[in-house]
């Protein structure tokens, strides 16, 4: 499947999406809280959690798809767009997709509680469709991402190297609610244990390319197609697996000026973008992402074999692809 197709498919599965989370939040009586809400869901995303399961429900089905699919699906995209506006109250941001954050117009206090409300919404949701179940998934998932947040300050805070150690953070953070939501899909159809398994693997795979993905357009992408700029993570200090990588393999000068890079502030390291993208370049840092990405997206596109030829297999096939070759 191209990606052209990829995305015509995707489109009215997205606004099926979009149409179930405001056919739900319909309900809210606190304006202030459903003004928050809207700003968080619907100011932009790309609906991959909830759409994994939804396809996943459909391949682990036979192409049918069971009742209260959607609503299902909605909940994983209740808990990202919760923990998005938790990480940025955490890290004082002020702008989220190019807009202001949530914490910027409303404050703290108020967008702490409207993450709590999705927490809670989200767990209602997993319980009364397909119950103990995808309860069990959607905590284990919460979970793995609090623990992950923990890690991540202790690692900036021990200033940790360790490529394991990042993966972890990246496990728990990223890939723990993506396989979520795939297993959740496979639950709800009525799947095998080894289906389960398989979606579940595909699934934290996908993630965790699309975060390696992520890490090298920061140092290679085109602002024109990703709306970022480029070196945001060098800026902030963030060691990423790119330049984890070089770390590691650097010597003699490349070594000595990766080394004194990070102990500078934080506009005199993106000052240097250019240089570090050098020595990353010649130490190996990005050939390396690329290929561990390349590697996920292998095992993960292997795991579907499982299944038989569907239309939501080859949807399943063509996301695994495009995570690995986006742009943006």
């Amino acid at each position: 499947m191209k990606q052209s197709e990829l995305l015509a498919t995707l489109e009215p599965e997205t606004a099926k999406i979009d149409a179930a989370m405001r056919a739900d939040l319909a309900g809210i009586g606190s304006p202030p809280l459903l003004e928050i809400l809207e700003h968080a869901i619907f100011n932009g995303g790309k609906r991959i959690r909830p759409a994994l399961t939804i396809f996943a429900a459909s391949l682990s089905g036979a192409g049918t798809l069971p009742a209260d699919t959607y609503r299902l699906a909605i909940a994983f995209e209740y808990l990202h767009a919760a923990s998005l506006l938790h990480d940025d109250v955490i890290d004082h941001a002020d702008q989220r997709r190019g807009n202001a954050s949530a914490n910027a117009l409303w404050g703290n206090s108020t967008v702490i509680l409207a993450g709590d409300y999705l927490h809670a919404r989200a767990f209602l949701l997993a319980g009364t469709t397909a119950g103990a179940q995808c309860l069990d998934l959607l905590g284990r998932a919460t979970a793995a991402m609090v623990e992950a947040e923990f890690l991540q300050m202790d690692t900036a805070r021990e200033a940790n190297r360790a490529e394991d150690n990042y993966f972890a953070i990246l496990r728990g953070k990223t890939g723990a609610l993506i396989a979520a939501a795939a297993e959740a899909g496979a639950v709800l159809a009525g799947a095998s244990a080894r289906q389960r398994a398989a979606m579940r693997t595909y699934g934290g795979n996908l993630g965790l390319a699309f975060q390696l993905v992520d890490d090298l357009l920061d140092y290679l992408g085109d602002p024109r197609l990703t709306g970022k700029k480029v070196g945001n993570d060098l800026h902030e200090g963030r060691m990423t697996l790119p330049l984890l990588i070089a770390l590691r393999q650097a010597e003699g000068e490349d070594r000595s000026f990766l080394e004194q890079i990070l102990s500078l502030k934080s506009d005199d390291r993106a000052a240097q973008l250019e240089r570090v993208r050098g020595a990353i370049e010649r130490n190996g840092g990005f050939s390396a992402t690329r290929d561990q990405a390349a590697e996920l997206i292998r095992t993960a596109t292997a795991e579907l074999e499982l299944f038989p030829p569907s239309p939501a297999r080859q949807v399943l096939a063509a996301l695994a692809a495009y995570v690995l070759a986006r742009k943006k």
